[in-house]
């Protein structure tokens, strides 16, 4: 390697994630020198980029992991290429067989025992998954509300499963949120768009509501979800009341508290009647918001058929599991 290469990369090893101005500045080459030598560093596996411009760093790859001397069986690589996404502490989104390995290796477990482990753990959990990949989250919801006011309730998959934490749409999910990163989002539209407009078909609805958020950001996640799938269907407008202090449902750890708070923060501002409408959210922890906006749709009369509730991710026991989201 070429001896300013490798100067940018001690540079870099020594400093930690930095911007080409700085790397320009230390090592003393024009602009347009320096981007062909980053350029190369990146195409050869040596540094990657974050963020977007004007604001953009680079930053070493982790040490190379010995891929090769790990096999697994043909359909456990299968589901694993299919399924498996991990994104390191640096932002950098890895997925398939070689994201798997990398996992086991940062967490000191042997990669095919584990791949056995990950491949039955799906298996269990793909028992509650629909012929449509969707997750009929309905029962959950009967079991914990007195008064049941939505009509169906899916997830288009669970948030995290066991030791293997968030899945990938989990992982789509949290770091869109988190990141406000205008990409990812739409690399979360096209990942769900399919399951969402098959749900659309089979349950012939003709209106959506996306819930609005309680947190003020610059990117809005549900905003952001309602441009990109580009749904042909009216629009019903939920109104989300501001109070004083705006309190996320996540916050709220007992059931009773999630109530009171969709309650006295959500309002329908819809005159129009439907037939069917889907209400879609982010995440469903305990299904409060879902199943009291749903009731005051009802109580509008805006529909006459169903109102049928989706979310992006569901929890698997309690509302606890998706409270960062």
């Amino acid at each position: 390697m070429e001896e300013t290469k490798q100067k940018i990369i001690k540079y870099i090893e020594k400093r930690g994630p930095v911007s080409a101005k700085e790397l320009t500045d230390y090592i003393g080459i024009s602009k347009q020198a320096m981007f062909v030598h980053l350029k190369t560093l990146i195409e050869k596996d040596f540094i990657y980029k974050i963020g977007t411009p004007p604001k953009v760093f680079y930053i070493l790859k982790e040490k190379t992991i010995d891929f090769e001397d790990v096999f697994f069986e043909e359909e456990i690589r299968n589901v694993i290429e299919d399924n498996f996404l991990f994104i390191t502490p640096g932002g950098e989104i890895k997925e398939g067989t070689k994201a798997f390995i990398y996992w086991c290796r940062s967490n000191n477990l042997e990669p095919i025992k584990t791949g056995k482990d990950y491949y039955n753990t799906l298996k269990k959990y793909n028992k509650y998954k629909l012929k449509s990949g969707l997750i009929d989250g309905t029962q959950k919801i009967k079991n914990s509300f007195e008064k049941i006011n939505i009509d169906k309730v899916f997830y288009l998959d669970f948030y995290a499963i066991e030791m293997f934490g968030k899945t990938k749409l989990g992982q789509y999910l949290l770091y869109s949120k988190q990141s406000q990163d205008k990409k990812m989002i739409k690399n979360l539209s096209d990942f769900i768009k399919g399951k969402v407009l098959g749900l659309i078909d089979e349950y012939n609805i003709d209106a959506v509501c996306f819930v609005p958020p309680t947190v003020k950001r610059e990117v809005q996640l549900m905003k952001e979800l309602e441009n990109n799938l580009k749904l042909n269907l009216n629009k019903v407008k939920i109104v989300k009341v501001k109070s004083d202090i705006a309190i996320p449902q996540k916050t709220l750890n007992k059931l009773d508290d999630r109530i009171k708070n969709a309650e006295q923060t959500f309002f329908i501002d819809e005159k129009r009647q439907y037939d069917n409408i889907l209400i879609i959210d982010d995440a469903v922890g305990s299904g409060a918001t879902l199943n009291i906006i749903a009731e005051k749709i009802k109580k509008a009369k805006i529909n006459k058929g169903k109102v049928i509730g989706l979310a992006i991710t569901g929890s698997y026991k309690g509302f606890d599991i998706i409270s960062e989201v």
